[in-house]
C-alpha cells in the first residue's frame, strides 16, 4: 500500500515550493483540517521553476508547473495537487480530473512599479516587464511604444528584478499580491476592458487521481460553483483555440443576474498591435446539471467568432 494511501482523516497535497505556492497549498490544507481530516503538505520543484531563463511558450508551456506534482499523484505520495488555475493545461492527462474549483480572488491584473502610478505614466519607450504572450499583446494594444522585456521567476524574484532596476513597472496577478499581503506594492489594477484577465485567473484548482472518487468528495465543500461555470467557459476558449496557456489569449467570464457574460481577447506578439475581440452570453441556472456542458459551449462559440477573424 502507497505511503499516500486515503482513509477519511488522512490527505497529503502535493505542491511546488515558492511562497505563493505554499500560501495556497496551506489555505486548503487549513480549510480541509476544518473538515476534520488530518492534511500534511509535500513541497517540489517543478521545471517550470527550475527553467528561469527562457519564456513559457517556448520551453512546453505551463504545464511545467504541473507536471512533477501530477507524478507524485500517480505515484500514490500524495492525494491531491494544488494549483493556480490558469497554470493548469485545458486538458488534463488520461486518469487525473480537476475535481475542485474554489472561490475566486480578484483575477485582475496589477501594475506595479516605483516610479510610475500607472501605464500611462510611462515615458516613450518604457520598459515593462512579463513573460506572458497575453499580458504583451494586450500591453502594445494600450501602449505600442513601450519595450517589453522577459520576466520569469516566482513572485519574490520578479519584485526583486523591478527594485534593481530591471524595468520601469511589472505586470502581475493582483490575487497573488493580495494572497501574500503584498497589496502595498500594487500602484493600479487594471480594468478588465485595458487588460482582460488569462483563463482561470484568480482561481485555485485542485486535481486529482481519476481513480480514487473519494477524495473528491472530500474536496467537494470546498467548491464554488459560480466560479467554476465561469472558468469552464473561459478555459473552453483556449482549448477551441489549440489548448495551449502560453498564448496570446485573454479570456474572462462574469456573472450578471443569471447570465454568465465571456470576453475574449487575441493577438499577435510579432504583428499588428490590433487585438481581435468576441463576446458572448448565457442565461444560466447553476443547479442545472447540464451547465457544465452549456458553459464549454459558450467559450467554444467566443472562440469560433475569434478564429472567424482571422486568430491562429
Amino acid at each position: 500500500m502507497s505511503n499516500a494511501s486515503f482513509s477519511k482523516t488522512s490527505l497529503i497535497i502535493a505542491t511546488r515550493e515558492s511562497r505563493l505556492a505554499m500560501w495556497q497549498a496551506h489555505h486548503v490544507q487549513d480549510l480541509l483540517q476544518q473538515l476534520g481530516h488530518s492534511v500534511s503538505l509535500l513541497g517540489m520543484t517543478t521545471q517550470g521553476d527550475q527553467i528561469l531563463d527562457r519564456s513559457l511558450s517556448k520551453v512546453g508551456g505551463k504545464g511545467l508547473f504541473v507536471k512533477e506534482l501530477e507524478v507524485a499523484l500517480e505515484e500514490g505520495r500524495a492525494n491531491l495537487a494544488v494549483h493556480s488555475l490558469k497554470d493548469v493545461p485545458m486538458d488534463l492527462p488520461v486518469g487525473f480530473d480537476l475535481a475542485c474549483v474554489m472561490t475566486r480572488e480578484d483575477p485582475r491584473d496589477a501594475w506595479v512599479s516605483p516610479r510610475f502610478a500607472s501605464l500611462n505614466d510611462l515615458p516613450l519607450g518604457g520598459v515593462v516587464g512579463t513573460s506572458s504572450l497575453r499580458r504583451t499583446v494586450l500591453l502594445r494594444a494600450l501602449r505600442p511604444d513601450l519595450k517589453i522585456e522577459p520576466l520569469r521567476g516566482n513572485l519574490d524574484t520578479r519584485l526583486r528584478k523591478l527594485d534593481e532596476g530591471q524595468y520601469d513597472g511589472i505586470v502581475l496577478a493582483a490575487a497573488g499580491l493580495k494572497r501574500l499581503g503584498l497589496q502595498e506594492r500594487i500602484r493600479h489594477i487594471f480594468d478588465t476592458h485595458e487588460m482582460l484577465p488569462a483563463a482561470g485567473q484568480g482561481a485555485l484548482g485542485i486535481e486529482v487521481r481519476s481513480a480514487h472518487p473519494e477524495v473528491a468528495q472530500a474536496l467537494a465543500p470546498l467548491a464554488d460553483v459560480t466560479t467554476w461555470l465561469a472558468v469552464t467557459a473561459e478555459r473552453a476558449v483556449s482549448r477551441t483555440m489549440g489548448g495551449s496557456c502560453s498564448m496570446p489569449l485573454a479570456a474572462h467570464a462574469v456573472w450578471r443576474e443569471g447570465v454568465l457574460e465571456l470576453q475574449a481577447a487575441w493577438g499577435d506578439p510579432l504583428g499588428s498591435p490590433v487585438l481581435l475581440r468576441a463576446q458572448g452570453e448565457l442565461a444560466l441556472d447553476r443547479a442545472d446539471p447540464q451547465a457544465q456542458s452549456l458553459a464549454r459551449e459558450l467559450g467554444e462559440s467566443v472562440a469560433a467568432q475569434l478564429q472567424a477573424q482571422g486568430a491562429a
